[in-house]
């Protein structure tokens, strides 16, 4: 569950707001923020120009926008998560052997949070991108690192999200999908059959420490038509399998 601040700085939520609004929208005038926050537009424009003064945001004609200032920040933050260090390259590796969008995820705060994606010569495109943060219920990325979640955490992050259904294929049962995640502990990957895209089939295996936590997860994400049988289905689990045991290796003996 997300922690509550005791004293909460309200002129820091409102810049939060602020900022949450132009991620939202990628760009926005001053009155529609305005009535998005129900503020007064002189107490918006405050919080607007120290964001500009800051080089946070920036200003096209009328219209304001986040500036690269948080991808500066955000690219930070990647570069010093040993997970992506280590898996970069593998992944790479996939795309190009495969042909696919491979995609590595971490989680935080009960979400998946895409930490970078590389596609091959015949990949798909998504929605996701560097800092998409995912429910874990709809996905194989998620699903992956439920399965390898201590159960009574698995069951909190469920219970806490909830299980919305992004397509008619999305288990939205939690026994049901507790069932499915002890299945993907004992296989060691995770198999989602358009459960948050339509027409989009794909695998994850998870990324682990030497004592077993659960650091992130590597998926597969191809059409269905590419993975139409089981033995298409266990071809890209295995690739899927052995590319987190080599970032596993990279990570223990970096």
């Amino acid at each position: 569950m997300t922690e509550r601040a005791r004293h909460p700085v309200k002129a820091l939520e409102k810049t939060v707001g602020v900022i949450e609004i132009l991620t939202e929208q990628r760009s926005a005038h001053l009155r529609e923020i305005a009535a998005e926050l129900d503020m007064n537009k002189s107490t918006v424009h405050n919080h607007l120009s120290t964001l500009r003064e800051h080089e946070y945001v920036v200003k096209d004609g009328d219209a304001y926008e986040l500036s690269l200032q948080f991808l500066t920040i955000g690219g930070t933050l990647r570069d010093d998560v040993d997970l992506f260090e280590a898996a970069k390259p593998k992944v790479d590796d996939l795309a190009a052997d495969s042909g696919e969008l491979v995609t590595l995820a971490t989680h935080e705060r009960g979400l998946g949070v895409v930490l970078y994606r590389a596609k091959g010569e015949d990949a798909v495109e998504l929605d996701t991108h560097i800092g998409t943060q995912l429910t874990l219920h709809n996905s194989a990325l998620g699903k992956a690192i439920l399965g390898h979640l201590p159960r009574e955490r698995a069951r909190a992050i469920l219970d806490e999200k909830g299980l919305p259904a992004e397509t008619p294929n999305t288990i939205t049962d939690e026994e049901t999908m507790l069932a499915e995640l002890e299945d993907v502990a004992a296989d060691g990957y995770a198999y989602d059959d358009e459960e948050r895209w339509r027409g989009l089939r794909c695998v994850a295996a998870p990324v682990r420490t030497e004592d077993g936590v659960v650091k992130g997860a590597i998926s597969v994400s191809t059409p269905k038509s590419r993975m139409a049988s089981d033995a298409d289905k266990q071809e890209y689990a295995d690739a899927v399998k052995n590319t987190a045991n080599l970032v596993e290796l990279g990570m223990a003996y970096s």
